[in-house]
């Protein structure tokens, strides 16, 4: 059996991969528990107003950026898989305290040690990731993201459980679960082998990636370009329920065909995205399919019911398709433009733009997308074709540089 699940790709050729595919699928299963069900938690539970917890909750995400980029260096210092063990541990603990919140400032305090370690553990993913993916690292990392989908729903449908209850018991037995989910995952970590650090050369910067202009800029560019994460989750919804005649149980559904799409595709997607043309090249697409994509959401507005979901059908597919080129050009060149011996740091540096996309995103599309409506969706469209076609750019540029600066 286990053969058999290996020739068809549905688990990882050797221990180790299966090993860290296994603490990722429980850490993001946590990660469904929590994002589904810790607001509700805050407010239901322990009775903090709205206006308070997501203030809380944009800062502290905000705050836990700042990790990312010493946390990275420390993971290429003293070796990745310690660091990412050690940041699981700490989430699960900041996690935990969270039922002892009862005031403003101790959910601010709890939070913001929860955002810290979930952004030290994504930096010390990265170059875990590079390492155990090697000689393919992008595929190995589609893999888990197709996977991470599923953790994340299956999550997600747990904490519909607690949410239904709508109980303190139910909402506390929430928080420790997800508490639970990150412990067990540091405990398989454990069985992932320690990756010995790569000497960094004696005479370069102790923060090379701060220093690398292109790498920067594709940081930003990757940044905007994320933006389109928001997309079906933030803006369609609210388009298809506010702008649209289609039926309001068709939001659920889109996001069904979404995430059905990531799971099936992403690995299949990502093959032949082995160096860095080749990933810039798939930028390129995704920008194009991001503007034809956010054009046919635009075009549903108005049209007759069934026609509208058609529409939206074809547009989510098309939005899909360029979420996974997207993904796969991410995975390869925050890889690929980045030196071995600093993997972290620029895995640290990379999320920075990610983050952010997080936090701009939503106030973004609410404004172009669903306050301007139609036209507003064109712009979106053509701002993420735009940036698709200057990240080959960024490419070439960093190709150059690093071929004159050797190391």
């Amino acid at each position: 059996m286990p053969a058999w699940l290996v020739a068809r790709g549905l688990i990882p050729e050797t221990s180790p991969k299966r090993a860290f595919a296994g603490a990722t699928f429980v850490n993001q299963i946590g990660k469904g528990l929590f994002i589904a069900g810790a607001a509700l938690f805050f407010t239901r539970s322990v009775g903090l107003p709205v206006s308070q917890v997501g203030f809380a909750l944009g800062a502290a995400a905000l705050i836990g950026l700042a990790a990312g980029i010493p946390v990275g260096r420390l993971a290429d210092r003293r070796g990745p898989r310690e660091v990412f063990r050690l940041s699981v541990v700490v989430q699960a603990l900041a996690v935990a305290g969270l039922v002892f919140v009862h005031s403003f400032l101790s959910l601010i305090a709890f939070v913001c040690v929860v955002e810290l370690a979930t952004s030290a553990g994504t930096a010390a993913r990265g170059p875990l990731t590079r390492t155990l993916g090697a000689p393919n690292p992008t595929r190995y990392r589609s893999y888990l993201r197709a996977l991470n989908n599923i953790a994340v729903g299956c999550g997600a449908l747990a904490a519909g459980v607690a949410v239904q209850l709508d109980t303190r018991t139910a909402y506390v037995s929430l928080i420790l679960g997800t508490a639970a989910m990150f412990l067990v995952s540091a405990a398989l970590a454990s069985r992932v082998p320690s990756v010995s650090p790569i000497e960094a050369p004696a005479e370069g910067s102790r923060w090379p990636a701060l220093k690398d202009k292109p790498y920067v800029a594709l940081t930003a560019l990757d940044g905007v370009m994320t933006i389109q994460n928001q997309v079906l989750i933030f803006a369609l919804p609210l388009w298809i329920i506010t702008h649209t005649d289609a039926p309001r149980w068709f939001v659920g559904a889109s996001v069904a065909i979404n995430t059905a799409l990531v799971v099936c595709l992403q690995v299949r997607v990502s093959r032949g995205v082995d160096n860095n043309t080749a990933a810039g090249r798939v930028a390129r697409r995704a920008g194009a399919a991001f503007l034809l994509a956010t054009a046919l959401i635009a075009a549903a507005g108005g049209a007759p019911g069934w026609v509208a979901m058609v529409i939206i059908v074809l547009g989510v597919i098309v939005h899909t398709l360029g979420e996974l080129w997207h993904a796969a050009a991410a995975f390869e060149l925050s890889f690929g433009l980045a030196p071995e011996h600093a993997q972290g740091q620029y895995s640290g540096l990379f999320a920075i733009g990610q983050g952010l996309s997080n936090a701009v995103g939503p106030p973004l599309l609410g404004l172009l997308c669903i306050g301007w409506g139609k036209p507003g969706w064109l712009v979106v469209g053509a701002l993420l074709l735009v940036v698709g076609q200057v990240i080959p750019l960024v490419v070439s540029w960093s190709d150059r540089t690093h071929a004159r600066v050797p190391g």
